[in-house]
């Protein structure tokens, strides 16, 4: 018997937001199991790896990566060309992405979460993440997404973390020059597509009835 991918997520994760947003763009279902990372489900933790999310279960495989989960929905159908951008190659897209995964990544924990670490500081943390910021900042002056005038995979995959660097303090973002990536930042939060991705899911528990997404 047939049945859909299941994907284990979390609402606020942007490594979750942006599986999802792959998964919606590719046109793939998936039954969509919402977790409390404080209490999480049995069944998630004996299938998650890392017990992260997010998580995609198959019949066949399970992937415990967003970034592979995003390049599996994408590999099965790319309408929009997320995987061949207007300039630049996948190689490209993808070394973009391990910047952001990476060091910003880093910076944005130690910055957003400063008071579990005993040797961060919130500044120090802030000012070494900007620098990504200013590197995008300066990549967009030019066109309206980081590989050209139409969106990539590279940038529904760092759009969730940006925001969450915004959210972290939204005056002081605000307050700084970097126009074009606040443009854009601004496009991808009022955009259909983010909100589509975005409603509120109740906690997943194995009685309930399965929710499709896209809805």
């Amino acid at each position: 018997m047939h049945t859909l991918p299941i994907l284990y997520s979390f609402r606020r994760c942007p490594f979750a937001i942006r599986a999802r947003l792959a998964i919606a763009a590719s046109g793939q279902s998936v039954e969509l199991r919402e977790i409390v990372l404080r209490d999480k489900a049995p069944e998630f933790l004996q299938t998650s790896p890392s017990a992260t999310v997010p998580c995609l279960k198959t019949d066949a495989f399970v992937l415990d990566e967003s970034l592979d989960i995003m390049l599996w929905a994408l590999g099965i159908h790319d309408p929009e060309s997320w995987l061949r951008p207007a300039e630049g190659d996948r190689e490209q897209l993808l070394a973009l992405i391990t910047r952001c995964d990476g060091p910003f990544k880093i910076h944005l924990d130690r910055y957003k979460y400063h008071t579990r670490y005993e040797d961060a500081q919130r500044e120090h943390e802030r000012t070494a993440a900007s620098e990504f910021l200013i590197d995008l900042n300066e990549r967009l002056s030019n066109r309206a997404w980081l590989f050209g005038n139409s969106a990539s995979l590279s940038d529904y995959a760092i759009l969730p973390f940006v925001r969450q660097f915004a959210n972290t303090d939204r005056a002081w973002f605000d307050g700084e020059e970097w126009l074009a990536l606040k443009k854009w930042l601004e496009a991808f939060e009022c955009s259909e597509r983010f909100q589509s991705v975005m409603p509120k899911w109740q906690r997943w528990t194995a009685d309930d009835r399965p929710i499709r997404f896209p809805a």
